[in-house]
């Protein structure tokens, strides 16, 4: 009977997901390309994925670390660097002479170099910082980040990362459109890829999470000394998680490149990495499902909603106070704080949909039987 439970929910929950697709995908061949509700789709699925990579380490690993905006950074100019058109090159790295690369790589290739890379990076970084434990492991892992910033800037390094200069003219999201002969836009896709991109990943992190080498992670979590009683090596699964969690960083880090259509060094600061764990806090530290809602209401409550906030008001003759330049962020930052104040262990706790949906079968069993 529980068996049975758990995979209608299961279902249902499958079910629920694929008809949000549906309605994404029905939505943008219906509503103008130019809204706001598309950016926030784009930009939180981007985001939805790097949360639900940092929740692997900070909620399923008890590794607390804040050098996503890093590996983000490299998973970003990866793909630029590999994805510039050829004769566009001269363009782009204008004080370079063209640049280093003088070929281009498939988008979906270049989306997985990205991710190889950033695991590359984490792998090294991981030898030496992994040792630690707690706010240090943080602040290394802080400082990498800075550095590696600061690195991409790095006039030496112009030929590949084009210095202090962006990253420009590389495949957006735009270009998954299909389009006429004449250039008007036949299907639109721009926001379902970014969709289909996170979900594909954040399905691996979940079938990760619930394997053999999940279980043995949120040992680790609970009890290192226990599960190293039980044969769990930490040192490998620490190190072997913080690589699987930075590779998916690095993907993100490819999507928010063609969400922006820009690459820039000095836009992955830490204020990025705060927001991510803002996000997964928010969530809930320990659900995926946390993750993803939080996600889509952080970018739609910064960035959309609470726009008009900015701007002055006027009721007839009357001016509203204080709404201004700026006032936005003063009830964005009100609003967190209550939701951290009302809801200690985040939207979802550590609970996941088909958890949701269980509690409801539960509680429409219970009335049935009165």
């Amino acid at each position: 009977m529980n068996k049975k439970k758990i995979d209608s929910a299961t279902i249902i929950s499958a079910v629920i997901v694929l008809a949000l697709y549906a309605a994404v995908f029905i939505a943008e061949q219906l509503i103008p390309a130019t809204s706001m509700l598309f950016t926030v789709i784009k930009k939180g699925a981007t985001y939805a994925l790097v949360a639900v990579s940092m929740n692997l380490l900070n909620g399923f690993t008890g590794i607390f670390s804040l050098g996503q905006a890093g590996f983000m950074l490299i998973g970003a100019y990866v793909y630029g660097i590999f994805t510039i058109p050829v004769a566009s090159r001269m363009d782009v790295y204008q004080y370079y002479n063209g640049g280093l690369v003088q070929f281009t790589l498939p988008v979906f290739a270049a989306m997985l170099l990205a991710g190889l890379a950033a695991a590359f990076f984490a792998f090294l970084i991981g030898l030496p910082v992994l040792r630690l434990k707690s706010d240090y492991l943080a602040i290394a892992t802080l400082g990498f980040a800075e550095i590696i910033r600061a690195l991409f800037q790095w006039d030496k390094l112009g030929p590949v990362t084009n210095g202090s200069n962006m990253l420009r003219l590389f495949p957006s999201f735009n270009d998954f459109n299909i389009k006429n002969a004449d250039g008007t836009v036949a299907v639109y896709f721009s926001t379902l890829v970014p969709m289909l991109i996170a979900g594909v990943c954040i399905g691996v992190i979940i079938l990760l999470i619930n394997s053999t080498f999940g279980r043995a992670l949120r040992a680790m979590k609970d009890d290192e000394i226990a599960a190293e009683a039980m044969g769990i090596r930490l040192a490998s699964h620490k190190r072997l998680a913080f690589c699987i969690s930075s590779f998916f960083a690095g993907v993100g880090g490819a999507m928010l490149a063609m969400y922006q259509t820009t690459v820039q060094a000095k836009s992955f600061t830490t204020a990025m990495t705060y927001e991510i764990l803002l996000i997964v806090v928010i969530g809930g530290i320990g659900s995926v499902t946390g993750s993803c809602l939080s996600s889509f209401l952080f970018v739609a409550a910064s960035e959309w909603w609470l726009r008009f906030l900015d701007q002055k008001q006027m009721i007839g003759d009357f001016e509203v106070p204080l709404l201004r330049n700026g006032f936005r962020l003063v009830v964005f930052s009100i609003i967190i704080m209550i939701v951290v104040l009302f809801f200690r262990q985040g939207i979802m706790g550590t609970k996941e949909l088909p958890d949701l949906i269980r509690g409801l079968q539960g509680k429409n069993k219970g009335g049935a039987d009165k």
